[in-house]
């Protein structure tokens, strides 16, 4: 047995490790089909987190689709009532917006759909622990739907997603607009940007979140909830290579999740593998009675190791942008004491050491610092809002540097007339954020990407007008265009890996802070 166990791969290994594991504590194999209608998983795009879906036409007639989700599946079919403790390993299909390719995730996951007691959450929490540990060194991030929504409910409707946005990105430039907008008191707004950064080791934070959210009883109900599963999970011999969290950017849709939620991180991985929650609004949503809760993790980077050279290092990696940005952010480090003067001097290398503080600094094109930053090659770095608008790379964006300030404009030439009986030609190098806001305003398009010298476009009849970054316009006038409407402002934004951040938080806050003394 010995001679077999050591043919399978890493991954194949803590399959079986976990799937006795859940044996144990009474999870039966659950095993699906690997298609499904296509309607089911339309109804619920959201709880996918807007993943693209692999579809094709079968025999029948009927749309089918490959499926992107197991728990949609199981929730589906289980009939309203039943109790159901259940475990899968299944092949999930989602596609990668970076690689602009489908890819097939391996994962392992359990549910219990029953009525949930406060026994199942805190089994469904050990096991995920449990699962992570099985992996490597990581954290379990905690958060509660009680907490959001009730941090939620101080704003108007309309503006309560962008507050999620805000929660997710850690964005207290973001919530300071958004509180201003509400006319909240300079107190609420002072605790509600400390929330909005908050997040490390649950006993500590937990004290802090305490004193920001006393007026949020909602807030304060979850919260509580989470106090009593960690002082239960305390009591508990587990593995100490995870380490629990309280994170409040851990953000699921309020109309399918209900209450305890979690992410898992793991070092080698450099992205969340272990998704969870509580999901009772959901089955409610198929017209089910029972609740709900379960996660699933990714088992695509067991084995993975780190690269040799930042496996022991100490470095914090920062990609900048080329350039004049560039330039004037590291200026920044400098004056804010982060980084040593003359660490450039060599301009032909690739790589800058500033050894004296432990940085890596490397130059890249400034569309790629947010890629970068999101598979990990780079902890933290800075880029435009421009860009995060038309990636919607998944980093946590941090800090407004209000550096770069311009705006995304349409602009058009002097004497255009807009023909609204055909569809609009529309010059960009920003296809997503352009397609996205003509769709707003319900006005039909002719994309034509471009890569450089939009202003020209008009100018030859390429197309009607362009969308582009205005910084004073100068450009504009000296060929005779003109902005016809604003889409959004950008500046430059410090970001920061979502992963990076749970294993060196306490080094980039340090970062951080004394860059923000200087804005």
């Amino acid at each position: 047995m010995e001679e077999l166990w050591q043919v399978l791969r890493p991954d194949e290994q803590i399959e079986l490790q976990l799937r006795k594991l859940y044996t144990q504590h009474d999870f039966q194999p659950y095993h699906l089909n690997n298609f499904e209608e296509y309607s089911m998983y339309q109804q619920n795009y959201n709880f996918l987190r807007n993943s693209s879906i692999i579809t094709f036409t079968g025999n029948d007639g009927r749309t089918m689709a490959l499926k992107p989700d197991v728990t949609l599946s199981i929730a589906k079919n289980t009939p309203s009532g039943e109790a159901r403790k259940v475990y899968y390993v299944e092949d999930v299909y989602r596609h990668d917006r970076q690689a602009g390719e489908y890819q097939k995730i391996y994962q392992i996951g359990l549910e219990i759909i029953d009525e949930i007691t406060w026994k199942d959450q805190l089994e469904v929490l050990k096991l995920a622990w449990k699962s992570l540990a099985q992996v490597g060194e990581g954290t379990l991030d905690l958060s509660h739907m009680g907490i959001l929504t009730g941090i939620c409910d101080r704003f108007p409707e309309e503006d309560r997603p962008k507050v999620l946005d805000c929660l997710r990105d850690k964005s207290s430039h973001g919530i300071d607009e958004l509180t201003n907008k509400a006319g909240l008191s300079e107190e609420e707004k002072l605790n509600l940007a400390k929330l909005v950064r908050l997040s490390g080791d649950f006993e500590t934070k937990y004290q802090r979140a305490k004193v920001l959210l006393a007026a949020y009883p909602k807030a304060q109900a979850g919260l509580e909830e989470l106090k009593e599963l960690y002082e239960a999970l305390q009591q508990e011999e587990l593995s100490d290579k995870i380490r629990l969290r309280l994170d409040f950017s851990i953000i699921n849709d309020a109309d399918y999740y209900s209450g305890l939620l979690f992410q898992g991180f793991i070092k080698e991985a450099r992205e969340t593998i272990l998704y969870g929650g509580r999901y009772d609004r959901l089955m409610h949503r198929q017209g089910k009675s029972q609740g709900a809760i379960g996660f699933g993790m990714k088992l695509n980077h067991v084995g993975q190791k780190l690269p040799a050279d930042t496996q022991t290092s100490k470095y914090l990696n920062i990609a900048l942008p080329k350039g004049r940005m560039g330039d004037a952010v590291y200026q920044l480090f400098t004056q804010a004491g982060v980084a040593s003067e003359d660490v450039f001097e060599d301009n032909r290398k690739l790589i800058f050491c500033d050894e004296e503080n432990k940085l890596r600094f490397f130059l890249v094109k400034p569309s790629d610092v947010a890629i970068y930053v999101e598979h990990g090659a780079a902890d933290i770095g800075v880029v435009g809002k421009d860009i995060l608008l038309e990636t919607k790379a998944a980093v946590i964006e941090f800090l407004d540097l209000h550096m770069g300030e311009c705006r995304l404009a349409v602009a058009a030439h002097n004497e255009f007339q807009e023909d609204f009986s055909r569809p609009l030609r529309v010059s960009t190098k920003y296809p997503q954020i352009t397609r996205e806001y003509y769709e707003s305003i319900g006005r039909s398009v002719e994309l034509i990407h471009l890569h450089g010298s939009i202003e020209l476009a008009p100018l030859l009849g390429l197309s009607d007008v362009i969308v582009d970054i205005v910084e004073t316009g100068t450009t504009l006038k000296e060929n005779d265009l003109t902005v016809i409407q604003e889409i959004a402002p950008s500046s430059a934004r410090l970001i920061i890996n979502h992963a990076t951040w749970r294993f060196k938080q306490e080094r980039i806050q340090k970062v951080i802070e004394k860059v923000r003394q200087q804005l």
